[in-house]
């Protein structure tokens, strides 16, 4: 599974997305900072899930459609920051979906996540991203999930993947800096954090538009995380 990230920066990358699911062959496009009153309903093949309805700039989740089903989706506020109480860019900054492989016959649960910008304190993302992951189990305990989006945490990322760890969740950086727009903040900014997943690798793509740059995930469901789902979903249906 091939998953794009791409922080659009209000928008302004927009016009590059064919080009990278085109480019780089995914299976879902993980946004943010995208507006969402003028995203289309497809994008190469990939047909377009959700997206936040009380946001400025908004998150949005596409999948290839001729190899998955939506399941479920769920959209979430999170705790807020001053930044969001002042300017209000973000309602909700978390939207998961739950997809169904056509193939494979199993669930995994993709999720695009924005946490607050710099101005907040490191304590107060990390409070959103352990709601999150919490969250995302509301869509389907056991089932693989993968959670992509831009953190905001360019320091400290050591101490932010203990944390993710105590959730049983691993936090994966890209093999490059992910955002450029200011000397004293560069850094990798995108992530992708995940439970039941095999990562192959986490690859920075060239920059566009953004002040961020895209990252592709390529992953897999865990061999036993896949049996798992497969005997619990068997037995259910035999019940």
């Amino acid at each position: 599974m091939k998953v794009i990230s791409y922080n659009l920066r209000k928008h302004r990358a927009a016009g590059e997305l064919v080009h990278l699911v085109e480019r780089y062959g995914a299976d879902a496009l993980c946004l943010q900072e995208a507006d969402t009153t003028d995203i289309p309903d497809e994008i190469a093949g990939l047909r377009l899930a959700d997206s936040t309805q009380r946001n400025r700039l908004g998150l949005a989740v596409y999948y290839r459609e001729n190899t998955y089903r939506a399941v479920d989706v769920r959209a979430l506020a999170l705790k807020k920051s001053l930044h969001d109480r002042v300017l209000k860019p973000a309602e909700e900054r978390l939207l998961g979906v739950r997809l169904h492989d056509i193939d494979e016959n199993h669930d995994v649960i993709v999720a695009s996540f924005h946490a607050a910008p710099l101005t907040a304190l490191n304590s107060l993302r990390r409070h959103q991203i352990r709601t999150a992951l919490a969250e995302l189990q509301q869509l389907g305990e056991g089932v693989p999930a993968i959670m992509v989006g831009d953190y905001n945490y360019p320091v400290f990322k050591e101490r932010l993947g203990q944390h993710v760890r105590d959730q049983g969740y691993e936090l994966n950086l890209s093999d490059s800096r992910t955002y450029t727009r200011y000397r004293f903040f560069r850094g990798h900014y995108d992530f992708a954090t995940s439970v039941g997943f095999e990562i192959d690798r986490v690859r920075t793509l060239p920059q566009g538009l953004s002040d961020h740059l895209p990252i592709l995930v390529t992953a897999r469901p865990a061999a036993g995380v896949r049996r798992t789902v497969e005997i619990a979903e068997a037995e259910t249906g035999a019940a």
